[in-house]
């Protein structure tokens, strides 16, 4: 599948990264880093109020502009390479998804208004102890009781978990996998946040005893539309890191046209140039795939499975690498705390480990194509 941006699609880009080089500079971003805040409230609400960002893959009935992940990946290229400290990726995509592929009309109204007007902050808990996302790994689960869904059970590596209003808990009930809508801050709910690799994205576990929860999609096994949401995730996470990666290029090659060793700048010399041409097929060749899954998934092509997962793989190993050549070709001064580098370098392999390793997604992507 071919995609080719729009001018829509270009004013879209250019305007996310007029906002981020004003709103989210480094000098923000590591503000956010060094507070116990997981966003600035004044960024957080222009995002969703006066740019329609948060609510911009959502159906327009709820606020939302009814886009979808062609849009949504630009917009979280942008965040990737600004390194956004924000909740878009739990909000809008993990937890906005969920509800929107929920067909639970009422679950719908009652959450997703808040979400695009950025008033409700959320979050969707799967993984545990092992961090995976495999259905079949889930030990949480939920009891239905007196007319009351009560969820027990431990998630870990919960994306904003820690300052989410709404939790939706991935666990296990009596007829199938559920979705259950758990208030962040209600009965029975112990969170608590974690130390990360990445200081630019909170991590949380999250202890349910008994929580009373809300099941979204009604008595439905959600096994089928939490892999939707799952693929688009993948792709998701797939463009921030290649806005991540596209940048730690542009740092490394503008870098290397100024610093001078030997009286010429060591951009000229051949070590280098291989460095950096190398890094180019790499990180072209992982947006071409990651423009490929988004373009498959906006129109539901059941193509769209393989193309998340090797999106996945190719930014995942494209990030990584890009944040470490960066810092090579820096040199001394790319290994210090002052440098944003290093930075790059903490959400490339958080991001890379979050939904499951490259070599994870290769081996689904193997089994996915019956090999």
């Amino acid at each position: 599948m071919r995609l080719s941006f729009t001018a829509e699609h270009e004013q879209l880009r250019r305007a996310v990264r007029d906002f981020l080089a004003e709103r989210s500079p480094a000098a923000a971003v590591r503000r956010l880093m060094d507070s116990t805040a997981n966003r600035d409230e004044d960024v957080w609400t222009r995002l969703a109020e006066e740019l329609g960002l948060v609510g911009l893959g959502l159906p327009e009935q709820y606020g939302g502009s009814g886009f979808g992940e062609v849009e949504i990946g630009i917009v979280l290229e942008e965040m990737g390479r600004a390194l956004l400290v924000a909740p878009y990726l739990s909000t809008a995509v993990l937890a906005g998804q969920t509800l929107a592929r929920s067909d639970d009309q009422e679950a719908r109204q009652r959450w997703l208004p808040g979400i695009t007007a950025g008033a409700l902050t959320a979050t969707l808990a799967v993984a545990e102890e092992s961090g995976s996302w495999e259905l079949t790994d889930l030990a949480t689960s939920a009891e239905l009781r007196g007319g009351q869904w009560l969820v027990s059970g431990t998630k870990h590596y919960v994306l904003d978990g820690h300052s989410a209003d709404l939790l939706l808990v991935v666990a296990r009930a009596a007829d199938g996998t559920g979705v259950f809508a758990v208030e962040g801050a209600g009965p029975g709910v112990v969170r608590a946040k974690l130390d990360s690799l990445d200081p630019t994205r909170d991590l949380a576990s999250v202890v349910l005893r008994e929580a009373p929860a809300v099941r979204v999609g009604g008595g439905r096994d959600a096994t089928v539309w939490l892999g939707e949401v799952y693929n688009r995730a993948l792709a998701a996470l797939a463009s921030e890191q290649i806005g991540g990666a596209a940048r730690c290029l542009e740092l490394a090659v503008d870098y290397a046209k100024v610093r001078e060793q030997f009286g010429r700048p060591i951009g000229s010399f051949q070590a280098i140039k291989h460095k950096c041409a190398a890094l180019l097929v790499e990180v072209e060749s992982a947006r071409s795939a990651v423009y490929h899954a988004n373009a498959a998934l906006a129109v539901d092509d059941p193509e769209g499975t393989v193309a998340a997962a090797v999106a996945s793989a190719y930014a995942s190993r494209a990030f990584t690498l890009a944040a470490k050549e960066c810092i090579q070709i820096h040199g001394g001064i790319g290994f210090t705390w002052e440098h944003d580098a290093h930075l790059f370098l903490r959400r490339a392999k958080s991001s890379e480990l979050f939904f499951g390793a490259p070599r994870a997604q290769r081996s689904r992507l193997a089994d996915l194509v019956g090999i």
